[in-house]
């Protein structure tokens, strides 16, 4: 009774912890659509690259979504295929997953350029874009108290006057202040987003690598009680 009562415990935490898992594929999804949403929605992107920790976070999402789902399955029926099949799969997504940590570590230099061209790209296609387009890119200025790639002067070419700067530059936002206002310090942000918009992404991949490591830490512990549980099926003990 003692081993059926602990392979029926490791039954209900495997279990669990599916469901756990279930929740943060899915949450994954929903990040991963928020964020590359966003990135397209205030820049303009030309760099794929630039989409590849979004994509990638909605591909691991949609893969764990369906593993977590086949291991409830596999524990809940006390199948062994199903069990040492989602032990496989998941082991295949830790490697996947240091895989992907290793490659991002080395292109980690890549996103100070792909900032730059996607700020550049932002400005030159300020005026003519849409205005959800527009109300996006005066957001990022105004949230982060900055203006243009560089500096203000990046907008030379926003005005007829080569001095006048859009209205989310300005300290004070008010209607026409920037006009003409592009080196007048006491009206206009001189420092460019580059600097303050890398530190918030490096600041958000922090948060992207914890919880990339709580869910890999979730992983680990599913093999173990899958192998157990697997261990337990085939010594053919029953689990109710």
């Amino acid at each position: 009774m003692g081993v059926e009562g602990g392979m029926k415990c490791v039954k209900y935490l495997l279990f669990i912890f599916n469901f756990i898992f279930w929740l943060c594929g899915l949450a994954l999804i929903i990040v991963g659509i928020l964020v590359q949403v966003g990135l397209h929605n205030t820049l303009k992107i030309r760099d794929a690259s630039a989409s590849g920790v979004p994509i990638l976070l909605i591909a691991v999402g949609v893969v764990i979504f369906f593993i977590s789902f086949f291991g409830c399955c596999g524990a809940w029926k006390e199948n062994y295929c199903m069990v040492t099949t989602f032990a496989i799969l998941l082991f295949l997504i830790i490697l996947i997953e240091i895989a992907a940590a290793i490659a991002g570590y080395i292109y980690r230099n890549k996103l100070s350029a792909v900032v730059e061209d996607s700020l550049t790209d932002m400005i030159n296609s300020y005026k003519n874009g849409t205005a959800d387009f527009q109300k996006s890119v005066d957001k990022l200025q105004e949230d982060l108290k900055c203006c243009g790639g560089n500096s203000s002067s990046d907008w030379r070419n926003f005005g007829p006057d080569g001095k006048t700067v859009p209205d989310s530059c300005c300290i004070k936002v008010s209607p026409k202040c920037g006009v003409g206002a592009m080196t007048d310090a006491a009206k206009v942000h001189q420092k460019g987003c580059h600097d303050s918009f890398e530190a918030l992404l490096k600041k958000n991949l922090l948060w992207v690598i914890v919880a990339a490591l709580v869910i890999a830490f979730l992983q680990i512990l599913g093999i173990v009680f899958a192998c157990v549980l697997m261990r337990g099926i085939r010594s053919g003990y029953e689990v109710m």
